[in-house]
C-alpha cells in the first residue's frame, strides 16, 4: 500500500511541508484546486524533493484545454524527473459555466477526449507523430517545431482522473492511469459500483488491473484523547453532509438505502445551516463513510477495510490535529 499526505497551496509553506512528507515517509502527495493553482506548489516540491511523487489531485479540467494541460504536465514531469501525476476532475456544472465561464456538456466522452487529445499531444512530442486530432470537442492539428518541447526523457506523465458515476469511473478505466476515488465513496460502493466499471473500462482498452492504480482518500475519525476524537467526528460528520448534499452525489447514499438524507441535506444547505447538516449523519452513516479509532489502531482498521482494493490511500481529515498522529498509521499501512 502506497501512502499520500497533502501539499498546502500557499507557496511560502510549501518547501517545508513537501520535505516533511519525505521525511515522514509519504511515498506521494497531492495539491488540490481551491483557493490556489495547482500546479505552482508542485514546482516548488518537486525542487525540495528526491523521491516523493506528486500529483494534482485535483485540476480541474474543464476549466483548461487539452493542449495548457499537455504542456503543464509535461513541464512538472521533466523538472520532476518523472515523479509527476496529472490528477484531473470535472468538477460540476455550475461552477464550470459560472466560475470558470467555460462549456459544459457529455463530461464523461469530454474528459476521455481530452485524455487521449492530451496522448495525441505527448506523442507529437516524444516520438514525432503529425499531430491530427479530431474529436467532437477538441481539435488539434497544428504543432510547429518552435512549440514543440522535443523528447521528455522521462516519458509521458501518467493520468489519474477523479470519478464517483459509473460512466466517468468506466473512462478513468479506459484511458487513464489511475483513478482517484471521491472521499465520499463507501467500501460497499466502492466494491459493486467503482471496481466493476473500472474493470469494464479496462477490458475496452485492453488492459488489465495492474495497469492502474486507484487512489482512496479515506475519511478518518482519530484522536489521542476523548476531545479530539470528539472534535474528529464533529468535522468529518460535517463534511460527509456536506457532499451528501450534492445531487450528483445521491447515488452513493441510495445504494445504501439513504436517498432521503440527500434530499434533507440539499434543504438544509440552501438555508446555510451546515451545523444541522452534521447532526443528520447518524452513527450508520458516518461508519459507512468513515474509520474510526485511536491513531495506534487506524492503520490496521484501513488495510482491513481497502487492503485488497485499492493501490494508494491518504487521509481526509476535516480537522486539527498534531501531524505525529499519522506516523503509526502511515507505519502500518506501509508495512501492509
Amino acid at each position: 500500500m502506497r501512502v499520500d499526505g497533502g501539499i498546502p497551496g500557499s507557496l511560502s509553506d510549501v518547501p517545508a511541508a513537501a520535505k516533511r512528507a519525505e521525511e515522514a515517509g509519504y511515498d506521494g502527495a497531492w495539491s488540490a484546486e481551491t483557493g490556489h493553482d495547482p500546479f505552482l506548489p508542485l514546482l516548488l516540491a518537486a525542487e525540495h524533493t528526491e523521491r516523493l511523487e506528486l500529483g494534482t489531485g485535483i485540476a480541474v479540467a474543464f476549466a483548461r484545454n487539452p493542449m495548457t494541460l499537455a504542456s503543464l504536465a509535461n513541464d512538472l514531469n521533466w523538472y520532476s524527473e518523472g515523479r509527476f501525476f496529472l490528477g484531473l476532475g470535472s468538477q460540476i456544472k455550475p461552477h464550470i459555466e459560472k466560475r470558470f465561464s467555460m462549456p459544459w456538456s457529455h463530461p464523461a466522452p469530454r474528459m476521455r477526449e481530452l485524455i487521449q487529445a492530451m496522448h495525441a499531444i505527448w506523442d507529437s512530442w516524444n516520438e514525432g507523430t503529425k499531430l491530427d486530432f479530431r474529436g467532437d470537442f477538441y481539435t488539434h492539428t497544428l504543432m510547429t517545431p518552435f512549440f514543440n518541447p522535443g523528447p521528455n526523457p522521462h516519458g509521458k506523465p501518467k493520468v489519474f482522473l477523479a470519478a464517483v458515476g459509473d460512466g466517468m469511473t468506466a473512462v478513468a478505466g479506459e484511458v487513464a492511469d489511475g483513478m482517484l476515488v471521491h472521499g465520499f465513496t463507501t467500501e460497499r460502493y466502492l466494491r459493486e459500483v467503482t471496481l466493476p466499471a473500472i474493470e469494464r473500462g479496462l477490458a475496452k482498452s485492453g488492459r488489465s488491473r495492474s495497469d492502474f492504480q486507484l487512489s482512496y482518500p479515506a475519511f478518518v475519525v482519530t484522536g489521542s484523547t476523548e476531545k479530539e476524537m470528539t472534535d474528529a467526528e464533529v468535522g468529518v460528520r460535517r463534511q460527509i453532509a456536506f457532499y451528501g448534499s450534492t445531487p450528483a452525489y445521491r447515488p452513493v447514499l441510495e445504494l445504501h438505502g439513504w436517498g432521503d438524507l440527500q434530499t434533507e441535506l440539499n434543504t438544509l444547505s440552501k438555508q446555510g445551516k451546515w451545523a444541522e447538516m452534521g447532526e443528520l449523519i447518524t452513527p450508520d452513516v458516518l461508519d459507512a463513510f468513515a474509520v474510526a479509532g485511536a491513531p495506534d489502531k487506524v492503520g490496521r482498521l484501513l488495510l482491513d477495510r481497502f487492503g485488497d482494493a485499492v493501490d494508494r490511500i491518504s487521509f481526509y481529515a476535516p480537522y486539527r490535529t498534531d501531524s505525529d498522529t499519522w506516523s503509526d498509521i502511515v507505519e502500518t499501512l506501509k508495512a501492509g
